[in-house]
């Protein structure tokens, strides 16, 4: 097992998002999020997304592991595995409850204020995401999220304020979580979390039209919040967050070859506006030839160019192969249609395929396509986790399964010569999926008493992941056993 030590100064520690584990979810002023209607799922049965909160169901965000309640004990232990970041985000609506109010909720504010004080005690850096999949249900409703321009506006108010606010507490800031995901336009849940777009009655040209304009809005949104972060503080370091998953032909045939190139530019561009300040030549012409010509400003297209990020940020889970036998390149506009299984790997028990090896393969492509720093701000196995008669629990699967990807991680930087910031795998607490709204599908080195029918004390507990992992943090990256 390949091990080096990381630089000096990266940061080491775990990412979390505010809906999946504060609760607390009408508390203390905080209006109603898209997450807040989302009921319990499975890996076979969808999330539902309600009109409202509807007496009798089950929404799991509303209380979740009430880290709101818990922080000091949750970032204590924290601090006993040595984290030196802790990413989270800031509920939207702890902030602004209805997404459009004129003043923002002092207690809200408070909130993140202590919760960012903690942090700093333990000589915690805090890494904030702004928009993970939280949007007020307000602008869901009344705007039908960010199809509307009117948006930009609100999210930029929202940046504002807490860049203001946490000017002297954050550094390291990112817009919008993984904004690349609604390019699966055709999966209702990924657009309404991702845009708070109302999707009922549009048809799958309708839904691509959307996706394409909120996409947008979203973009200038946050080149504008990072113009403006850029002058609060100098310091600030302001990425763009990106779910990154390699794609690689099924065959050696043209077809899938140009198909996995065609399915990486539905893809990347997001991340490539971040970056360049401009759309790619394909993604325009792919506009352009469906008809769907978004409202795009020329001083849109010059706000881009003057707020590019510091850093890319980005979640790796696994490899996408693809397949031109239901698809063909110049027909792909539902990307899940051309979406392979892979015979060479094994695949976790909700279906994600596992592929240590792919997340060099990451760092090496954003490298050589972006040339900035990187940062793995998402990475881990959710796992079915087994609490023994004396209390422990023994989750040698989720050792393995890091140990292999840090293994990779360090391959990058130090054989490859990747620029990498940190390391922040998903879930070090247990929490809420964002997918299933599970508490039994587990990533933390944090055991949570709870599970998916909401049951439980919510005491604490350590897994042997968590004196693993701290014992990597200590060698820093150089004891992987």
């Amino acid at each position: 097992m390949f091990s080096a030590k990381m630089p000096d100064g990266f940061l080491w520690g775990g990412a979390v998002a505010a809906h999946q584990l504060e609760g607390a979810w009408n508390e203390d002023g905080k209006g109603m999020s898209i997450a807040d209607v989302m009921t319990v799922g499975s890996a076979t049965q969808p999330r539902e997304i309600t009109d409202g909160v509807i007496p009798g169901k089950n929404y799991p965000n509303h209380s979740a592991i009430d880290f709101y309640h818990h922080y000091q004990e949750d970032i204590k232990l924290m601090a006993e595995m040595g984290f030196k970041a802790f990413r989270t985000s800031i509920a939207w609506t702890r902030i602004f409850p209805n997404g459009d109010d004129e003043k923002p909720n002092e207690a809200g504010l408070k909130f993140y204020d202590d919760l960012f004080d903690t942090c700093h005690h333990y000589g915690i850096e805090p890494v904030i995401t702004l928009s993970h999949f939280e949007i007020p249900f307000h602008l869901v409703k009344k705007y039908n999220g960010f199809t509307n321009r009117k948006l930009i506006d609100y999210f930029v108010r929202f940046a504002t304020v807490c860049f203001k606010r946490y000017r002297n507490k954050v550094k390291y800031w990112m817009t919008f979580n993984e904004i690349d995901n609604q390019s699966a336009y055709n999966e209702d849940f990924l657009m309404a979390t991702n845009s708070g777009i109302i999707l009922d009655g549009m048809s799958d040209k309708e839904k691509e039209a959307a996706m394409y304009q909120a996409a947008h809005y979203e973009l200038v949104a946050s080149a504008l919040a990072v113009k403006i972060g850029h002058k609060i503080n100098p310091d600030f370091q302001i990425g763009c967050m990106i779910n990154y998953s390699p794609v690689r032909p099924l065959t050696p045939s043209s077809d899938d070859m140009l198909l996995a190139d065609k399915f990486e530019q539905r893809r990347d561009w997001f991340s490539d506006v971040h970056v360049f300040g401009e759309y790619p030549q394909e993604v325009e012409a792919y506009i352009e030839r469906k008809g769907y010509r978004p409202d795009i400003s020329d001083e849109d297209r010059i706000v881009l160019k003057e707020g590019t990020v510091d850093y890319v940020a980005f979640s790796y889970y696994q490899t996408t192969t693809v397949s031109a036998q239901n698809v063909k390149p110049d027909k792909l506009n539902d990307l899940a249609q051309a979406i392979a299984v892979n015979p060479t790997l094994v695949r976790s028990d909700w279906g994600w395929e596992i592929d240590p090896t792919g997340l060099r393969i990451a760092l090496n492509h954003l490298t050589d396509r972006y040339h900035k720093p990187l940062f793995i701000v998402e990475n881990g196995l959710g796992a079915y986790d087994k609490v023994e008669k004396d209390g422990s629990i023994h989750d040698d699967y989720r050792i393995d399964y890091l140990r292999k990807h840090i293994s990779e991680m360090e391959k990058a930087v130090a054989m490859d010569g990747v620029d990498l910031m940190g390391y922040l795998p998903w879930g070090p607490i247990d929490l809420v999926s964002a997918g299933t709204g599970q508490m039994d599908k587990r990533y933390g080195f944090i055991y949570v008493d709870k599970n998916d029918a909401g049951q439980g004390t919510l005491k604490r507990s350590r897994k042997d992941s968590f004196y693993w992992y701290k014992k990597v943090i200590k060698t820093n990256g150089l004891d992987l056993n």
